[in-house]
Formats: C-alpha cells, sequence, structure tokens
C-alpha cells in the first residue's frame, strides 16, 4: 500500500511540475523616461526658476537614479551639480519627495540621518516623476533655498501629467 501512496504522490508532482513549466510567465509593463520626456521635465522646471530669477541645476534620473539628463542655468554655483543629482536619486530610490525625508528630520526623527550612509540626501528638492502611476525617474533641484529647489522640481515633476 505505501508503494501506491507514493507512486501517487511523485505523480502529482510530475502534474504539478508539468503544469508550472507550462504556464506562461507574467511580466508588467514598465514604463521607461526617455531622453524627450527627461528634457520636457527639465524644460518645464526650467520655466519655473526662470519666472523667479533663480539660477538652478536640474537634474533628472532614470528609475535606477542613473542621469539621463543635467543642465545649469548661467550663474548657478557648481557645487548645485552633484546636489541636484543626489537629491534626484534619493527621490527614486526612497520612492517619495525628499521634502518628506526633510521634514522627518525636522520632526525629531534623527534615525533618518542613519540613511545618509546609504546616499540619502534629506533635503527638499528632489520629487519622483510619476507616470501612469509607476516612477519612472525623478527630478533634482539645486541652487536657491530648499524651499524654492522644491518648487522648481515639483513644477517639473508636474509636467509628467501632460505627457502622452
Amino acid at each position: 500500500m505505501n508503494w501506491l501512496k507514493h507512486g501517487v504522490c511523485v505523480a502529482l508532482m510530475a502534474i504539478t511540475l508539468v503544469a508550472a513549466h507550462d504556464a506562461p510567465a507574467q511580466m508588467s509593463d514598465k514604463k521607461v523616461l526617455t531622453l524627450d520626456a527627461a528634457r520636457k521635465v527639465a524644460a518645464a522646471a526650467e520655466a519655473e526658476a526662470m519666472k523667479n530669477g533663480w539660477n538652478v541645476v536640474i537634474a533628472v534620473v532614470d528609475d535606477g537614479g542613473y542621469l539621463i539628463y543635467l543642465q545649469r542655468l548661467d550663474g548657478t554655483q557648481n557645487g548645485s551639480i552633484e546636489v541636484a543629482q543626489r537629491k534626484a536619486r534619493t527621490a527614486v530610490n526612497f520612492k517619495r519627495p525628499t521634502k518628506a525625508l526633510e521634514d522627518a528630520i525636522a520632526g525629531g526623527r534623527t534615525a533618518v540621518l542613519a540613511l545618509t550612509e546609504v546616499g540619502a540626501f534629506p533635503l527638499e528638492g528632489g520629487v519622483p516623476l510619476m507616470y501612469q502611476g509607476q516612477i519612472v525617474g525623478a527630478i533634482g533641484v539645486s541652487g536657491v533655498t530648499s524651499q524654492q529647489d522644491g518648487v522648481v522640481a515639483k513644477a517639473g515633476a508636474e509636467s509628467m501629467a501632460s505627457m502622452p
């Protein structure tokens, strides 16, 4: 009788393996931020900066945090180049505006400072870029106050809503 139970178990396992092997793999439809879209995001951010007379660096990264597009408006300090990129990487890596991290620290959650050890940059001015409900990248802005950087980054991020 044991050999019958054993045979049934082996047959069920074989059927399960065959069914799992024949089942199609499920893939997601991942949206990708293109260079053209990154330029449009940066142009919207630049328009906001120019409207206010702010000299800034605008960095746009993909969903892996890699730089796609960078521009530095005339007169912006060199140090803002790296800061803008770090704000963008932080926004995409933590899937939230960098202001959320800055606010957490200001609210007493000093443990958030430990995130700087893994590259987080908790200053306002980084915003994830959303397209059809997916994070496709982020924009980071540096050059004026953090709050002003945030205004410029938000303008760039909001331009994603008008993209086809």
